[in-house]
């Protein structure tokens, strides 16, 4: 299912394509689903979270519910015509107005997060060279690995994170800050 988050009067309303409603703490399946992406593809901003809403921990539904709230708040502001989370469960944030701008602990944390998919070193030093457009028989000579090795690394790496296709992989590395 893809997702439209946006901002309305301070709360944070969603649109598929059935529903548009607002997110509260019955929103079990919304929330579940964000809160494992974001756990497995921005541990530092789950952890973040957590830890922020840490006085929740005797109502874990609400606790739930806020802190998908906050991630919400900070990388998915408007309404518009790019999808925030597409049928894959592909992010795309949004450069979200904040007085905080600049000062905010949790910037480049909770806002605008650092993408983690819990690839390897290795894997992510080939992706890297893939990145810039090498071909595996470059990124092998690179690296000093087989080109075999090197495949098994981005094969490995595209299905942990979902992907298929170089190209698909250029465009979720965009999207994702993997290597700003």
């Amino acid at each position: 299912m893809e997702y439209e988050f946006y901002n309305f009067n301070d709360e944070v309303w969603y649109r598929t394509d059935t529903d548009n409603d607002k997110l509260t703490e019955r929103s079990t399946d919304v929330v579940n689903f964000m809160l494992d992406k974001i756990y497995n593809l921005y541990p530092d901003a789950y952890a973040a979270l957590d830890k922020m809403f840490k006085g929740l921990n005797v109502d874990m539904r609400l606790k739930r519910f806020r802190m998908v709230q906050r991630f919400c708040k900070c990388n998915f502001g408007e309404i518009d015509n790019i999808v925030d989370i597409d049928n894959s469960g592909k992010f795309t944030f949004e450069r979200v107005s904040c007085p905080l701008r600049g000062e905010c602990q949790h910037e480049c944390v909770i806002c605008q997060p650092k993408f983690n998919s819990r690839i390897s070193a290795a894997e992510m030093r080939v992706l890297k060279l893939v990145f810039e457009g090498k071909t595996k028989e470059t990124i092998s000579e690179t690296l000093f690995l087989s080109v075999n090795t090197v495949s098994n690394h981005i094969r490995n790496a595209f299905v942990r994170i979902g992907i298929h296709s170089k190209a698909e992989f250029i465009d979720y590395a965009h999207r994702n800050h993997l290597f700003d």
